[in-house]
């Protein structure tokens, strides 16, 4: 599929850029897609609760009365979850949360967000740019020319560059990532992707990385 490449002033270009159509225009499946955004939030839980049980807390073990014909509940000691200051009945413990997915379904997940957003006109070319210094004002003025402005807006870049990253990182909801880096979730979290020119083939190699053999 061929798309419109944008200049930083918000025009349009004379050119226009060949994106994949079995990255950009697949139907999205939307089970993967849950359960990569679904891993992805696990393995970010830290997973760090702990409460105390019935043999984690200050207090005698003596039974505080007989077992039967008070009326009474039969809780035992004075640990007894049924009091105050009592154990926890099965409260959490440090666990990990995280889970995995095989290469291949977080692939297609990549694959059914980037369609996702194409289909939804979310994902902008940009030709590609840099700054001589760090100026949060310029990638501002970008955003608003490509009317992103106040959106939640992913920049994808060719290659590591500071100063992009230094010029966006005070505009709220902006990220600026290199083009191989993006999750499902980054993907799905964003409004607006801003894709460089030359960061294409870096995102569709990642997630579909070309044979030698066939591109020669």
């Amino acid at each position: 599929m061929k798309v419109d490449i944008y200049k930083i002033d918000g025009s349009k270009s004379s050119k226009k850029a060949e994106l994949s159509d079995t990255i950009f225009a697949i139907e999205p499946n939307e089970v993967v897609l849950y359960e990569d955004v679904r891993r992805h939030l696990a393995n970010k839980r830290q997973g760090t609760a702990k409460t105390k049980e019935r043999g984690e807390v200050t207090g005698s073990t003596k039974k505080m009365y007989r077992q039967k014909g008070t009326g009474n509940a039969r809780r035992g000691d004075i640990k007894s979850p049924l009091l105050r200051s009592g154990g926890t009945v099965f409260g959490p413990k440090p666990r990990n949360y995280g889970f995995k997915l095989n290469k291949k379904t977080r692939q297609l997940a990549r694959k059914s967000a980037l369609s996702l957003k194409a289909a939804n006109e979310g994902i902008l070319v940009i030709e590609d740019f840099s700054f001589d210094e760090p100026k949060t004002s310029k990638v501002a003025n970008m955003l608003d020319a490509l009317k992103a402005s106040g959106k939640k807006a992913l920049i994808l870049t060719a290659e590591t560059d500071h100063i992009v990253y230094k010029s966006a990182r005070n505009i709220p909801g902006v990220h600026v990532l290199e083009s191989y880096k993006p999750t499902t979730y980054e993907i799905m979290n964003a409004d607006v992707i801003v894709i460089q020119e030359g960061a294409i083939m870096g995102l569709e190699n990642s997630i579909e990385p070309k044979n030698e053999e066939a591109v020669a």
